[in-house]
């Protein structure tokens, strides 16, 4: 619509400034008043033709993908659908009401020595009646017609289920983003790294526990052995005095 809008805006200063160039090389077009109804007729025409329609055949065009989308046994709105409907006899209505009138209104403004442009914008009017629904027409069915070449080479059924498979492939990217997230402590991620600490913690106690241990069996060993030495020390002492012993029997024995 906007483009429609910005089209018709071009062509309104296009219209003044050719009847200012034409005034100024005193060429004969006409009153002032003709150029400036005929430049309020044409925008009044525009805007008829463009903002009503539009909403006309955007209308029908929803309609056609709700039909079709319940054939194909997709869940739909039926309030929407009707109101849709609805929107579409109101629509058409209301588009035809503006037509006639506008029609009818111009046809007075000649019939009334007004000007004469009023003739040919209701003759417009009239025609463009017709003639906006067979350029929608053709349009429609040109959409259409690509749809379907569309549908052929890649049916709904296909893309409905590639649809179910990326959005099954987005819940598992999502789930093992879930769960490969580190910050989130319900990750398995987080958990496995949990239990690597825990794991790192009971062996650092086990090595600290073997360390103690060693060290004590260390200790044992050299007590043990001190205390082996000092009884073979004393078993010598007292070989040593029992010899002596011996010694001053003997000694007697002789005497």
């Amino acid at each position: 619509m906007s483009t429609y809008l910005g089209v018709g805006f071009s062509i309104v200063v296009l219209l003044l400034l050719s009847f200012a160039g034409l005034q100024w090389l005193d060429i004969p077009t006409g009153s002032f008043l003709d150029w400036v109804i005929g430049v309020a007729i044409f925008g009044w025409l525009l805007i008829v033709v463009t903002v009503p329609w539009n909403i006309h055949f955007e209308a029908k065009a929803a309609l056609a993908e709700a039909e079709y989308s319940i054939e194909q046994g997709i869940t739909v709105d039926s309030r929407q659908v009707d109101y849709i409907r609805l929107l579409i006899v109101r629509s058409l209505w209301i588009v035809l009401l503006l037509h006639g009138i506008s029609a009818i209104a111009l046809y007075g403004l000649a019939i009334a020595n007004i000007t004469s442009i009023g003739y040919i914008g209701s003759g417009a009017a009239l025609l463009l009646t017709g003639l906006r629904p067979a350029i929608a027409t053709y349009r429609y069915f040109a959409t259409r017609i690509a749809m379907l070449r569309q549908q052929f080479k890649y049916p709904r059924q296909d893309v409905l289920e590639l649809r179910n498979r990326v959005l099954t492939l987005e819940g598992l990217t999502e789930q093992l983003q879930f769960e490969l997230n580190v910050e989130n402590v319900n990750s398995w991620v987080a958990s496995q790294q949990r239990e690597v600490n825990a794991l790192r913690q009971d062996l650092t106690r086990v090595a600290a526990i073997q360390e103690d241990l060693r060290s004590t069996n260390q200790a044992e060993h050299e007590r043990l052995s001190r205390e082996a030495r000092n009884a073979i020390a004393q078993l010598s002492t007292d070989g040593q005095f029992l010899e002596n012993v011996r010694e001053i029997i003997r000694f007697f024995k002789s005497a």
